[in-house]
Order: structure tokens, then sequence, then C-alpha cells
């Protein structure tokens, strides 16, 4: 396979960079040659400037010839989902309404990766107002089945190795979905690491910064760069700044818990299998223990809690657009008109009710250092079907860091992952868990390739 970002992690990159394998210039004309070879067949762009890329990637090799040194993201071309405000770009968050809006600054984290040498390809397309109504982005895979929602631009442009990396974003399942149904690495870091400035707001409590990738290998360079950090931000600083950034030092084993959730039930026969089979692997590896969680049943409200929470948060946010009602989806509209139905008491009750379930959920993994549960409960289901529900939403309820790894196929050759979460702020523990599964043969390293569609199984 001939394409620099399905082969190469960015630290790989980077290395080759220095040993003068190739050039910075190579790395934004590879994004040309990727866009030109696969956009018109998964429609994951919404703008792009390809001549703009061309004048950043000659600056940016220019720039490191003179200072002699390569930065953390030097020259690596990037996508952003198109709810994070960005000077060059409009943002038009999926929807009509907001056609051509140019807010005229960077979000936050767009600037964190700029400022690294990271360099802006362009919008990844999103599900409007980054909710579920499925946009016109394919899966890569297979343009029948659907490429998940919010972040199915940035994932898929990422399948297809048109970029390293994009942003992403995750309310309920918007990174595992996507990452998982095209068979790439996705990554949601714990609630409050990465700083929502100058992004859509949807839900005060849920909203997480994220990002999809090619490889495992290239999700710590990435979170380096995106996290805030310092005693400004007194929870990280304390749990995770003091504790390094490979916080797991000693020789003891590893301790992984594997929990179904009550979401098991509705999976797929093969999903299941594939998942029990993953897990006896990483248990016959030497230095890991894996136990079974028993769910309790109380945490089985996690769906229907989070549905209350968000749901009112759209009826809030996006009250002036339900007076455009002509231009909205059916699916917000429902929302706003069932958020609309939700009390400020029944809000206020539910939104302590999740600080009491980050709390149940924290003391039930407290002895693990990771866990496994599934991604999604099946591979990319046909567009336009319900998804089926999974864990993704419990942990994004839970303020848990997560990562989806691409590792198995279903009966008729689409990809789908596999799932591992730890404690709130536990981010760098479970990078460094899944480091060593790659290290050790278990993850792959790489994406799952896009086969011909004669290999595909109707």
């Amino acid at each position: 396979m001939n394409n620099l970002y399905l082969n190469y992690s960015i630290p790989e990159l980077l290395l080759n960079i220095q040993r003068d394998k190739f050039t910075l210039i190579d790395l934004g004309l590879e994004v040309e040659r990727q866009i030109i070879n696969a956009e018109s067949n998964t429609l994951c762009w919404v703008n792009y400037d390809l001549e703009r890329l061309r004048i950043e990637s000659k600056r940016a090799h220019s720039n490191y010839l003179s200072r002699g040194w390569l930065l953390a993201l030097d020259g690596m071309p990037f996508g952003v989902k198109d709810i994070f405000n960005t000077k060059q770009y409009a943002t038009e968050m999926g929807s009509k309404l907001w056609k051509n809006f140019t807010p005229g600054n960077n979000a936050r984290v767009v600037d964190s990766v700029i400022g690294a040498g990271g360099l802006v390809v362009g919008k990844t397309v999103t599900a409007e107002f980054g909710v579920h109504a499925l946009n016109e982005t394919l899966n890569p895979h297979d343009r029948s089945k659907t490429p998940g929602t919010s972040s199915s631009g940035s994932a898929a442009a990422v399948a297809t190795g048109m970029v390293p990396f994009a942003l992403a974003t995750q309310t309920a399942g918007s990174i595992v979905r996507p990452a998982s149904f095209c068979g790439v690495w996705g990554m949601k870091p714990s609630f409050g690491m990465i700083p929502r400035t100058g992004v859509l707001k949807t839900t005060d409590s849920l909203d997480t910064i994220g990002f999809i990738a090619a490889h495992g290998e290239s999700l710590r360079s990435i979170l380096d760069v995106v996290r805030v950090k310092g005693p400004d931000y007194p929870y990280v600083y304390r749990i995770v700044d003091k504790n390094g950034t490979h916080p797991k030092q000693s020789n003891r084993p590893w301790r992984i818990g594997f929990v179904r959730t009550h979401t098991w039930n509705v999976a797929e026969s093969y999903v299941k299998r594939a998942i029990e089979i993953f897990v006896d692997q990483i248990a016959n590896q030497v230095g890991f223990e894996v136990e079974q969680i028993n769910w309790p049943c109380e945490l089985e409200r996690s769906h229907r809690l989070h549905e209350i929470i968000y749901n009112k948060s759209i009826s809030y946010y996006f009250i002036n657009e339900f007076k455009s009602r002509d231009s909205i989806s059916l699916l917000i509209a429902n929302m706003i008109q069932t958020g609309e139905s939700i009390t400020p008491a029944q809000y206020k009750l539910a939104l302590l009710d999740q600080e009491q379930y980050c709390e149940e959920i924290d003391l039930l993994f407290k002895d693990y250092d990771f866990v496994v549960s599934l991604a999604t409960s099946s591979s990319a289901p046909v567009r336009g079907s319900d998804e089926i529900p999974d864990p993704s939403l419990i942990w994004t309820l839970g303020h848990l860091p997560c990562v989806v790894s691409p590792a198995f196929r279903c009966p008729n050759n689409l990809p789908f992952g596999v799932q591992f979460t730890a404690r709130r702020w536990s981010d760098y523990t479970l990078l460094q868990g899944v480091e060593e599964l790659i290290a050790n043969g278990v993850l792959m390293r790489g994406s799952m390739p896009v086969l011909p569609r004669s290999a595909l199984v109707s």
C-alpha cells in the first residue's frame, strides 16, 4: 500500500524526515494525491485548499531547515471537523442555516496543533450541529453502509489516507462509532483534558474534544499537543502532569477488566465472539491479568440519563434554529421538542445524577489499569438504519477516556473495533497499555485496509 499516512505513524513520519527519506513538502503532496484519488468516492470534505497547503508545506520545510529540529507535529496535515472555528475556512456545522459562516478565529485546540507545526487541510463533514442526522460522507469500505454520523468526515479522511489525523468530538459515540465503522483509531480523552473554546456547544456536561488517527502510535503525539497543562488546570496538573506521561512504571502485571455492560445483550453474535476471543488473547500475554467486571444493574440508567441531558441541552442551544424548522432536520426538531418537555428541575436532577454516575463508574474501575468493552455492537449498518446501542455513550456520560482500535472484520468483511477505557484522568495509563498491546502484536499498528469491492460479501 503506497500511502505515507497509512504506512507510517506520526513519530515514524518525523523520524523519516530527520533521516531525509522524505520531506515536509512530500507530506503536503501526499494529501493532494490521496484527495484526488479518494474524495469523489468518499465525500468527507466540506472544503479544502490544496494550493494553500502546498505553500504552507514549503514554508514548514524551509523553517525546519533553518531551525535544525522538528516541532511535535511539524508539517503534519490534519482535518478539522466542521464544528471547530477556523480563521481560513467557513464553519458551517453541517447546517444550511450556517452556510458560509466565518467566525474569524480558530478554536483553541486548532491553534494548539498549528503551534506545534500542524497544517490545516480543510474542514471535514459533520452531522447537522454535530448530532445524529446522517450526512453525505460515504463509508470507504462500503458506500451502502453508514460511516457513523457526527465525526464521520474525519474518520473517512483518515481511513483513506488523506490525512494522518483529524480533530473530532464526542457527545455520545461520535468518535468511537465512526472509527469502528471505518476501521481507524480514535481517542476520546477524559472530559476536561482538551479545551472546548471555539467549538460548537451542544451539551455542557458531555461535549468532549478528541481525534481520529491512522495509527495507534500517533495518539500520544496528538494528545501531548492538544491537552491542557500546568497549574491553571488544577485537576489535570495534580493528577496528570505530576504523574507524568508513563504513569505505570512498576513491575506488577497490567490489571485489565473486561466488562460487557447492558448493551452486550443486543450486540451481534460475531461481535461478542470476536471480543471474547480477543480478551482471552490478552489474558495469555505475559504481564497481563484479566478479570471480568460484573455490571451493576443500577448503571443501566445511563442511556435514559444521557437522553434527558442531551435533549434538554439541544432545546436550549438551538432554540433560534428551531424557529426555522424548514431548514433543520426532523431529528433535530424532534430532539428540541422532546427537550422542551423536560423541566428545569428534571434537568438539574439529571446533572446531579450524572455526577453520581461518574463516582459509581470510578469506583467500579478503581482496581484496573484499563477496561475492555465493545466499541460498536455491529459493523457499519446500512445507511439510514438505526445503529445498535453500545457502551460508548456510557463512558462519555462517565467522563472517562477511551480509545477505539481497529481489530476485526465481520462475516461480510467490514471492519469493527474494540474499545478500551479507564478511570478519569488516566489517559496516559490507557495509552501506555494500548501501546504495549501494539508492541506485543495483539493490536494492529495501523488502520484496517479498504478491500476491493469484490472482497465484500453481500
